[in-house]
C-alpha cells in the first residue's frame, strides 16, 4: 500500500515511509567506503591520504545538487499541499534543469584551475599525481553526481522512496563491482576507484532523470515549464543550510588535513580519512531519516495541519534520540575492529586511527540532533535558521575548535575537536526548537 504525503502517521508509518531514505543514505554512504578500503588495502595509505585531499572539492560542487534538492523539494511538496499539482511539475522542472547547468559550470571551472586548487587543499608534489588522476574523474562525473543527490530528494516528494531506495543500491552495486574489476583485476589504482564511482553516479542519477522524463504515474515529471526565478530563489534560500553543511564540511576537512599533516603527517590524514569513512556511515541514516521525514513537514505545514506537525515532530525527537545512543554504543564497539579492516597492514596507522576513534565517535551523541534541525527548519521554510544552525555547526564550530584543541593538545586535540563542535551546535539546536515552536506551531 503507497503512503501518502496526506496520511495520518504513527511510529509505523513513519519508519516505512522513511525507511528507503534511511537504507538509500546507508547503499550510499557504503559504496562511498568501499572506495576507501580498496584503496588502502590494495594501492596503499598515500593514496587514501590523495582521496581524501580531493574530496572536499568534489563535494563543494556537489553542495549546489544538494542545496536545490533540500530546498527545491520543500517548495514542491509546500506547492502539492496547497494542491497546485501543476504548478509543483514546473518548479521541479525548474530545479532540474538548474541542476544540471550549474552542476557543469560549476565543475568545468574547478577542473580548469584544478592543480592550483589542489595545492590549496594540502596536495604536496609526492600526492599531487594521485590527487589529479582521482580529481579529474570526479570532477567529469560530478553533474551526474548532482543529479543523482537531488533527485533522491525529488523521489520522496513523489511518494516514490522506493524507487530512490532501489537506485541507490544498483548504484552501490555498481560501484562496488567495477571497484575490484578496476583496481584489483585492472590495477588502475585511485583512477580505477574514481571510474568505478562515476559509474555508480550514471545509475543514481540518469535513470532517474529518464524516469521523470517518461509519462509516469507519480506526482511529478518533466514538463514544459516557464521560468520561475522567484521559486529558485527561494530554493536556494531553503537549501542554504544544506550548502553551508556540505561546503562548510569541505573546507573544515581542508583544515583538518592541513593540521593532521603538521602534527603526524601523511598518516594523520589516513587515519582521519578511515573516521571520516566511518562516520559517513553512522551519519546516513541520521540524514536519510531527516530527509524522508522532511517532505512530510513541508506538507503538514503548506496544509495548515497543525496536529500532524506536532505529532510528528514528537516523534522524529524520539527516534534521533534513540538512534544517538545506539549509534554511540556501535561506534565504541566496532572502532577497533573497523580501524584493523581498514589499515590493518601497519600497525601504527592502526593504533592511531582506534586510539582517534573512540574519542572522535563522541560526537554522535549530538550530530544526529543538528543534522535533523537543520532538515526540520529547510522543511518549514525557514532557510534563514536551517542556514545559521549548518553555518555554526560545519564552520564556526568546527574550524574553532580544531584550532583551538590542536593548539592546546596537538593530536589528540584534533580528535576531541569534533566532539567539542557537535556539542556546542546541540545546544544551538536546542534554543532554536524552543524558540521557534510557537511560530510554527509544532510544539
Amino acid at each position: 500500500m503507497t503512503i501518502q504525503l496526506s496520511d495520518r502517521f504513527d511510529l509505523s508509518r513513519l519508519f516505512r515511509f522513511t525507511l528507503p531514505s534511511i537504507v538509500m543514505m546507508l547503499v550510499t554512504s557504503i559504496y562511498s567506503v568501499v572506495d576507501g578500503l580498496f584503496v588502502s588495502n590494495l594501492v596503499g595509505d598515500q593514496a587514501l591520504a590523495a582521496v581524501n585531499i580531493v574530496y572536499p572539492l568534489v563535494m563543494i560542487v556537489g553542495a549546489f545538487g544538494f542545496m536545490l534538492g533540500a530546498g527545491g523539494s520543500a517548495e514542491v511538496a509546500k506547492a502539492r499541499g496547497l494542491g497546485e499539482d501543476q504548478l509543483a511539475k514546473e518548479y521541479f522542472t525548474n530545479l532540474i534543469i538548474t541542476v544540471v547547468v550549474g552542476g557543469a559550470i560549476l565543475a568545468g571551472a574547478c577542473l580548469l584551475f584544478q592543480k592550483p586548487l589542489l595545492g590549496v587543499l594540502g596536495a604536496n608534489e609526492a600526492l599531487m599525481r594521485d590527487c589529479i588522476a582521482y580529481g579529474t574523474i570526479m570532477l567529469a562525473g560530478a553533474p551526474i553526481f548532482l543529479l543523482q543527490t537531488s533527485c533522491q530528494s525529488f523521489l520522496v516528494v513523489a511518494e516514490r522512496p522506493k524507487m530512490g531506495l532501489g537506485l541507490a543500491i544498483g548504484a552501490g552495486v555498481t560501484n562496488m563491482l567495477l571497484d575490484y574489476v578496476f583496481i584489483a583485476l585492472f590495477r588502475w589504482g585511485v583512477a580505477g576507484a574514481a571510474v568505478a564511482t562515476v559509474c555508480g553516479y550514471v545509475v543514481g542519477g540518469l535513470v532517474p532523470l529518464f524516469y521523470f522524463l517518461s509519462k509516469n504515474k507519480s506526482p511529478l515529471r518533466l514538463v514544459k515549464a516557464k521560468p520561475h526565478l522567484r521559486m529558485l530563489g527561494k530554493s536556494c534560500t531553503n537549501g542554504i543550510s544544506e550548502l553551508m553543511t556540505n561546503v562548510s564540511a569541505s573546507l573544515v576537512t581542508v583544515l583538518y588535513n592541513r593540521q593532521l599533516m603538521a602534527a603526524a603527517g601523511q598518516q594523520g590524514v589516513a587515519a582521519y580519512t578511515v573516521m571520516m569513512y566511518v562516520n559517513f556511515v553512522f551519519a546516513a541514516a541520521l540524514i536519510g531519516f531527516s530527509m524522508g521525514s522532511a517532505p512530510i513537514f513541508s506538507y503538514q505545514y503548506g496544509a495548515d495541519d497543525k496536529a500532524g506537525l506536532q505529532g510528528m515532530f514528537k516523534m522524529c525527537i524520539k527516534v534521533i534520540l534513540v538512534l544517538a545512543v545506539v549509534m554511540e554504543v556501535l561506534a565504541q564497539l566496532l572502532g577497533g575492529t573497523l580501524s584493523a579492516i581498514f589499515v590493518g597492514y601497519n600497525d601504527a596507522l592502526r593504533e592511531m586511527t582506534a586510539s582517534g576513534f573512540h574519542v572522535f565517535a563522541l560526537a554522535f551523541l549530538f550530530n544526529g540532533m543538528n543534522i535533523f534541525g537543520s532538515a526540520f527548519f529547510t522543511a518549514l521554510g525557514d532557510g534563514l535558521v536551517s542556514g545559521i544552525l549548518s553555518f555554526l555547526r560545519t564552520l564556526v564550530f568546527a574550524c574553532g575548535a580544531v584550532l583551538l584543541f590542536s593548539a592546546l593538545f596537538g593530536l589528540a586535540g584534533i580528535w576531541w575537536a569534533p566532539v567539542a563542535a557537535e556539542g556546542a551546535a546541540f545546544l544551538v539546536t536546542i534554543a532554536f526548537f524552543l524558540g521557534k515552536r510557537k511560530k510554527y506551531g509544532y510544539a
